[in-house]
């Protein structure tokens, strides 16, 4: 960011050019983390500034989805190895229609969208309904994984409602707590957030690594309605849905002891005696 526009567009090509000496040359599998990838467009919408070119639409460069392609699609796989990129994309006033993001979307296989609205509510950052992987086939996840994570994606919508926003009535039964209630269930949004290493000092909760096979479990015993008697915080920053049932059922005993403690206290109590009252005159 402090280098001169011509210098920072190539940052990325530069470090796409080692990583795939490293795979051509050394026969070894790549993993390319760029953050942020946005700066590459800003650096050549700069240069094309410069340059004296005619913008395009929202001010970009003419060249735009030529530059994005002439990077993307050299992050590949060959006989002798392979090159995998996370690219960090920052997303111009949170608009996913901007031609920057929307450019480069086209070239990846998963997406992973942020929230700050749903961040706001403590819960997971990702908005289920724009986040995408071209691995969510039955073919790839399996039958039944499949199933669960279509469920899941059918509750994206009413997740992504803001609390107290009006809800279609006609939302699938598996997003209610009952027939008689129509809102999303609770439980299903709190276990959508996640104990990360990274954010231990900052939650206080230890990290957990969880599979994939524990996950998918979870969330279809959540959707068939198997832990709604369990309290919607069981559910917040747990990995396995075991972690979510054995804490509410220690949190419950805690409760249970409390009152166990209290009870004596409250029967030991001798009555008021009324004061008497002095004869009149």
């Amino acid at each position: 960011m402090n280098e001169p526009p011509g210098a920072s567009m190539r940052v990325a090509l530069s470090g796409l050019t080692m990583a795939e000496y490293l795979r051509d040359s050394e026969g070894q599998d790549v993993l390319l983390f760029i953050d942020n990838i946005f700066r590459f467009v800003q650096a050549g919408s700069e240069v094309s500034a410069l340059l004296g070119r005619m913008p395009s639409q929202v001010g970009y460069q003419p060249t735009l989805d030529s530059r994005w392609a002439s990077l993307q699609e050299r992050i590949t796989s060959t006989k002798k190895g392979s090159v995998t990129s996370i690219q960090a994309i920052y997303v111009p006033a949170d608009d996913l229609t901007d031609p920057a993001p929307a450019s480069v979307f086209k070239h990846l296989d998963a997406t992973t969208t942020l929230s700050r609205s749903i961040a706001e509510r403590g819960s997971t950052r990702r908005r289920p309904l724009d986040s995408t992987s071209t691995i969510l086939k039955p073919e790839v996840l399996g039958e039944d994984h499949f199933r669960v994570a279509n469920e899941v994606k059918a509750v994206a919508p009413a997740l992504s409602r803001a609390p107290g926003h009006h809800r279609d009535p006609g939302d699938r039964r598996a997003l209610r707590r009952g027939p008689a209630d129509r809102q999303p269930r609770p439980q299903l949004e709190r276990f959508l957030s996640q104990p990360f290493f990274v954010a231990e000092q900052f939650t206080g909760t230890p990290g957990v690594y969880v599979k994939i096979e524990d996950t998918i479990r979870g969330f279809d015993e959540i959707l068939q309605g198997k832990h709604d008697d369990l309290p919607e915080s069981a559910f917040y920053l747990k990995g396995t849905i075991e972690d979510v049932v054995r804490d509410a059922r220690k949190e419950s005993d805690q409760d249970e002891q409390a009152r166990a403690t209290l009870r004596p206290r409250l029967t030991s109590r001798s009555p008021r005696t009324q004061p008497r009252r002095r004869p009149s005159g």
